[in-house]
């Protein structure tokens, strides 16, 4: 009886082992011999999300791992590491990619049609865009009595101080396009002195977020500031007492794009399929979250239509993000 007892707990043992085996497989166990993709973004959750949504839905659950990081954190692991970098497909910054690739040579040209409304390099395609804005709370400014501004220079009016929020140039990207608007409108000797008057606004508001200053608006800490124009529009669909200005020195947008690291060929194949399937089924949640127009077909509401696009008249690189840096430090 022992011995018949042990035999179906050695056969139960087995068995279990062996489901669990096959369980792994099913899990999706990258085929042909390549192994897990490794996804590396600097994108916030809602494009992670749109990423992972349109994967699974096309049957690449278990295939690939995500690894998310801050856009300073990611460029420099790209300029340091070049292909070495652990990643075989990464959602970046487009300026950044761009300085990767004329350093290492690191990404393979794209193997499918993108269709995008721009041309774009033959390694990297548009993923998303981010396009700055004002925004004011509402009754901040009529508790106040403060008009509502209409330009970035608006803010450094003695009635906004202490009542400004912007983010950290040296810490956020969505930084940078406010610095593009002033540069762009003012040059540097009229623009660092707008810097600086705005920057004695700011005061303590100053945020290393890029939604950091969104928060203090709807919070009413501050009457106004500068961020994602889309976060705005949002806010006040969802009922907060936010208005979003399109200023005269114009709305700058910056490019996030995906590309695909040379690695070893299996894995680089199926990084390839997935970089394609996140364009064609995660586009439709990203214009969501993040609606620019960047292939043809796509459509986004007015209320999503910038009144005063432009694009810096220099090409967008990390050398041009370090002067810039160098600009709005020497206006503190």
């Amino acid at each position: 009886m022992f011995k018949r007892m042990q035999g179906i707990w050695l056969f139960l043992i087995v068995g279990c082992l062996a489901l669990a085996l096959v369980g792994c497989n099913q899990a999706g166990a990258a085929p042909d011999g390549a192994k897990k993709v490794a996804i590396v973004t600097n994108g916030d959750e809602e494009a992670v999300a749109a990423m992972e949504t349109a994967l699974k839905g096309a049957g690449y659950e278990g295939q690939y791992i995500v690894q998310s990081l801050g856009t300073s954190e990611l460029g420099g692991k790209l300029i340091a590491e070049g292909d070495k970098i652990e990643a075989d497909l990464v959602t970046m910054s487009s300026y950044f990619l761009e300085t990767a690739q004329e350093k290492h040579q690191m990404f393979k040209d794209l193997t499918f049609t993108t269709h995008a409304l721009e041309e774009y390099p033959a390694y990297h395609t548009p993923f998303l865009a981010n396009t700055g804005a004002l925004f004011v709370n509402t009754e901040v400014l009529k508790e106040k009595g403060l008009p509502t501004p209409t330009s970035i220079k608006d803010l450094t009016k003695p009635g906004f101080k202490g009542l400004v929020s912007i983010p950290n140039m040296m810490d956020s990207s969505t930084g940078w396009l406010l610095i593009q608007a002033i540069l762009a409108e003012y040059g540097e000797v009229e623009g660092k002195v707008l810097l600086r008057d705005l920057l004695t606004n700011v005061g303590p508001h100053l945020e290393s977020s890029g939604s950091g200053p969104l928060k203090k608006v709807q919070a009413g800490e501050v009457a106004a500031g500068f961020g994602l124009r889309h976060q705005a529009v949002l806010a006040q669909e969802q009922g907060a007492p936010i208005d979003y200005i399109d200023p005269i020195e114009g709305n700058f947008s910056l490019i996030e794009s995906i590309a695909v690291v040379k690695k070893e060929e299996q894995t680089t194949k199926l990084a390839m399929e997935m970089a394609e399937v996140i364009l064609q089924d995660g586009r439709k949640d990203l214009l969501t979250d993040y609606p620019v127009a960047l292939y043809e077909g796509e459509t986004v509401s007015d209320v999503h239509k910038p009144a005063h696009t432009k694009k810096f008249a220099e090409a967008l690189s990390v050398e041009l993000l370090k002067q810039h840096q160098e600009f709005f430090q020497s206006a503190k």
